[in-house]
């Protein structure tokens, strides 16, 4: 093999659900033979995200929109709306070259992976430790916070 078909590309986030890793190694998998596939399944990908991270998971632009107004920062709004506008592009060619810049696609799989992180992996290390405080500090922590 001349060369692999998933390049240069990172694994999937482990803590993606099954739903979204299976798209993005799908993605992955086809990324040299057609940018514009794979960025068309990240972007499928990152609205099924939208649904696990309660929203409604019907229109990516609305659903950004509500995480914006619950205070998302600017970076992970950009990273969606990369995913969100490279994707839509994908699918209705003539505004993003993608045999010319097939970096365009292989951008989105770090900016999942960085959207996963900031969602799911994050909080989840820091619970991880939170929980770890003895309970006390935790009931003082809740105290304080009420």
């Amino acid at each position: 093999m001349v060369f692999p078909s998933t390049g240069s590309v990172d694994h999937a986030n482990p803590d993606l659900p099954d739903d979204i890793q299976a798209l993005y190694n799908e993605a992955r998998d086809i990324v040299n033979r057609s940018p514009r596939g794979a960025a068309a399944l990240l972007r499928l990908g990152l609205q099924n995200l939208c649904g696990h991270l309660g929203e409604k998971g019907k229109n990516i632009n609305d659903d950004i929109k509500s995480l914006v107004k619950k205070g998302l920062p600017i970076p992970v709004q950009q990273a969606l709306d990369i995913i969100r506008v490279t994707g839509n592009h994908a699918v209705h060619p003539g505004t993003i070259n993608f045999e010319d810049q097939a970096e365009n696609a292989y951008a989105l799989f770090g900016l999942t992976n960085f959207i996963c992180n900031h969602f799911i992996t994050s909080p989840k290390q820091v619970s991880a430790f939170y929980n770890k405080l003895p309970d006390k500090d935790k009931q003082n922590i809740a105290k304080r916070d009420s």
